[in-house]
């Protein structure tokens, strides 16, 4: 282990921790959201009590999402030092509006939205958690572009020795962290949705609040197809994007060696990186990757063996990745489908094993959402800037082994500890069910 390897895998751990709870911030936000406008709407007292049922849950995962991202910009100054001199006047830019603008606009609004019960107007308290929503996806949307950027770097010229940027413009409209920005935000809705059918899946094998789980199991439902399906269009426009413009990453995705016209897609593979060939392949379909890659059946796709072995991705990890998470997606979409099919035609209790899966499936799309970072991140190298500055290039000169071994051990206790209280809190609070957390006049958390 050397100080680049330890740095990578520094970022990797506090990213991944920090991922855990980003996804279900953004979902619960649009959901609680979608359920107090009900409220409003109506004036059906259940959704008021759901609007505080989940919004408790969001609220403890949104405190300890911002404890676990803010050491993350520190380590570009720390272990990333060389990157962060060298391209620091692009990747700043999303960066600081990010903190200026979208927190600024959080933590306002969500203080008023959870300190504000009968003392705000029903409609602006209403708003509040919309603006919430709001400036939860505009904070991924500018730390996308700033990923956006890595990945595909544009509006820059190469000055002094540094990446200055002389295109704003071209960088917030980069179409892939547009791509990215998009398949990434509706991934976090799946998360959130398949969150709250879980938990309701829960109390209704248990008979509890029938009514309420079965209205939140209904929303959380229709939220999920149409987020599933979302990121399903979204990924193919994504996938296309990445053959154009890393197509060594593309074909690590695909565990494809040669390049070819009319590819061919093969159903089952397995890559042998030694000797830069598949120890399986079978099942193939004839121009399925063409289609899928450039969505013309005689494109010619680039397989590995045409890009130098020093710029090829780790094949197997990507791979194994990206297949996992494209067939992890597939299944949401059915289980999706399924659970309106038996809501609407109040069937949910009567098949209770159904039920239990869907209290098994609360981890599933967590787990996806970290396996399409894997492809993202682990597919990009050994770029850290795509094409303009390599990883082993960006590592901090000044940091020593002993003080990387040191922060890492830190960070994994701390940052698992949080993970700990993260479950812990949202698995005690969502067992009670909605008398027992109930808001209150005064506040979030109780009278």
């Amino acid at each position: 282990m050397d100080v680049l390897t330890l740095s990578r895998l520094q970022f990797a751990v506090t990213s991944m921790f920090h991922f855990i709870f980003v996804p279900l911030t953004l979902g619960l936000s649009v959901l609680v959201a979608a359920m107090e406008t009900r409220y409003v709407v109506t004036g059906n007292e259940m959704y008021k009590r759901m609007t505080k049922f989940w919004g408790k849950l969001f609220l403890i995962n949104f405190a300890l999402g911002v404890v676990t991202g803010i050491t993350l910009e520190f380590q570009f100054g720390m272990n990333w030092a060389e990157y962060s001199r060298y391209v620091g006047d692009i990747f700043g830019a999303p960066l600081a509006i990010e903190a200026t603008v979208a927190f600024f606009l959080e933590s306002v609004f969500i203080g008023v939205w959870a300190f504000g019960w009968n003392k705000v107007g029903k409609k602006m308290h209403a708003a509040s958690i919309w603006i919430v929503a709001l400036a939860t996806n505009l904070s991924g949307l500018w730390i996308l572009l700033a990923n956006g950027w890595m990945q595909h770097p544009v509006g820059y010229v190469l000055r002094n020795g540094r990446a200055e940027m002389v295109d704003f413009m071209a960088l917030i409209t980069n179409p892939f962290g547009l791509l990215k920005f998009g398949h990434q935000i509706v991934s976090g809705y799946t998360v959130g949705a398949f969150f709250v059918m879980g938990v309701s899946a829960w109390h209704l094998l248990r008979g509890r609040n029938r009514d309420f789980f079965k209205a939140s199991f209904g929303m959380g439902a229709v939220f999920a197809l149409a987020s599933t399906l979302m990121v399903a269009v979204i990924g193919d426009f994504h996938a296309v994007d990445v053959a154009k413009t890393q197509p060594a990453k593309f074909a690590a995705m695909e565990s494809i060696w040669d390049s070819c016209r009319n590819a061919p897609m093969h159903l089952i593979a397995f890559p042998d990186e030694k000797n830069q060939c598949n120890l399986v392949s079978a099942f193939p379909v004839p121009g399925m990757l063409s289609l899928l890659a450039y969505h013309d059946l005689n494109a010619e796709v680039r397989g590995l063996n045409s890009f130098p072995k020093a710029d090829r991705p780790p094949v197997l990890p990507v791979f194994l990745s990206f297949r996992a998470m494209v067939g992890l997606g597939t299944l949401f979409i059915v289980l999706a489908a399924v659970s309106i099919f038996f809501h609407r035609r109040n069937l949910l209790e009567k098949y209770p094993w159904f039920l239990r899966a869907m209290v098994l499936c609360i981890p599933l799309p967590y787990i996806a959402n970290q396996l399409g970072w894997v492809v993202s991140e682990v597919g990009r190298q050994p770029w850290i800037v795509y094409g303009l500055m390599r990883t082993s290039d960006a590592v901090s000169k000044s940091i020593d082994l002993s003080q990387v071994i040191g922060s890492l051990l830190g960070f994994t206790l701390l940052y698992g500890l949080l993970g700990f209280v993260d479950i812990y809190l949202l698995a005690k609070f969502a067992r009670k069910g909605p008398e027992e957390t109930s808001i209150g006049a005064t506040g979030a958390f109780g009278k």
